[in-house]
Formats: structure tokens, sequence, C-alpha cells
């Protein structure tokens, strides 16, 4: 039997691209001596590339280069689901939103492209309201563009795991995804007035 089930499979990049776009914060896992190097960065998907930046002190900034292999999850949102919410009975379970890739990277050493990049990610960032512009004269920018590097990883392999109770019956797949949108609004602001 294939895992996961085939109807929590997407398969179609416009959504898995859709998923990148709205939760850009992105899991980066790299190998190196049979150890996982993993980090948390926005990344920006352009032209069939995803585009990022890191610290040049970060340990994984050294792996982000010659065509080395990379694992990159995107997250989408997700939530128990109690069989309360569901007009038929119903077991506990975990809906979810997940988009795995695997690829190649590659680094990016123009100081211009870098530093473009980042112009160009925060317009992405700030859309769509733009009350914030990075300009290319900015000298804060300028100063720290040494401490960055910027690199393009190209996709080999998609996978989309959206699972969304997709096996119920409509009126049940309905209920999940109201109880999706309500318990993601809900669960962040409970989850911040108990940790800030």
């Amino acid at each position: 039997m294939k895992y996961p089930p085939k109807h929590h499979q997407d398969d179609d990049q416009n959504h898995m691209i859709e998923v990148m776009k709205t939760y850009p914060l992105a899991t980066l896992i790299s190998v190196e001596n049979n150890q996982p190097l993993i980090t948390h960065l926005p990344l920006i998907f352009d032209n069939g590339k995803l585009i990022g930046h890191i610290d040049i002190y970060n340990p994984q900034a050294n792996l982000l280069k010659d065509n080395n292999a990379i694992t990159i999850l995107f997250s989408g949102p997700e939530c128990y689901i109690s069989p309360s919410v569901y007009s038929t009975t119903q077991l506990p379970t975990w809906n979810y939103i997940r988009v795995h890739l695997k690829g190649t990277v590659e680094a990016v050493e123009s100081k211009a492209a870098l530093k473009q990049s980042l112009i160009t990610m925060t317009e992405f960032l700030e859309a769509p309201d733009h009350k914030y512009v990075l300009e290319p004269d900015n000298p804060r920018l300028d100063r720290n563009l040494d401490y960055i590097k910027m690199f393009e990883i190209t996709i080999t392999d998609w996978e989309g795991k959206f699972k969304l109770s997709q096996d119920k019956k409509p009126k049940d797949i309905q209920n999940a995804r109201a109880e999706l949108i309500k318990a993601n609004q809900e669960s962040i602001k409970q989850f911040l007035d108990k940790v800030f």
C-alpha cells in the first residue's frame, strides 16, 4: 500500500507553489558526515527555482553550493480534527498541508545579484501593502552584504501532502475545512498569550 494514501497526495505543482508563496518560511535540511543540518529560512519561488539568503556564520551555509543535494519542507495550516465536527461517526485525526521538495543548490556569488534579491524578497514579503521599501542605497544593506550568502535551489522532486479529510463525505470535508480555519485563528492567539 502506498503511503500516504493517494487521496492525501496533491501532485499539482501550482497548489504546492501556492503553499510556498503563502507560507514561505522553509525548513532546509542538508547532510554532512551523516549528520543533518537544519535551518529555517524564507525562500522565494522565482522562475522555477527557490531563492534564499543565509548568514555566512551558519554552519549550513558551507553546504549551499556545488550542486549539493538538499531537502526542503514548507508547512501550511494544520490542526487536530475532533470526531465531534463530523456529521458521521469518525475517529480523531490531524489535518495538515505540507510540501516536501528535493533539489540541488548552488551559491550565487554576485554581490549585485544578492542585493537585488534581498530587495525583491522584501517586496514580496511586504505585499500587498508595501509599508516598507528596501532602497538600493540603504547604507545598512550595503554594510551587511559581506555577511550574507545567496543561493538558488533547483527543484528535482515535488511531493504535496494535503491531508484534509478527503476520504470523508462532502459535508464532513466542509466541516473539517471550517475547523482548520477556526482552529488556526484561535490557536495562534492562545499560544501567543501563553508565551509572549
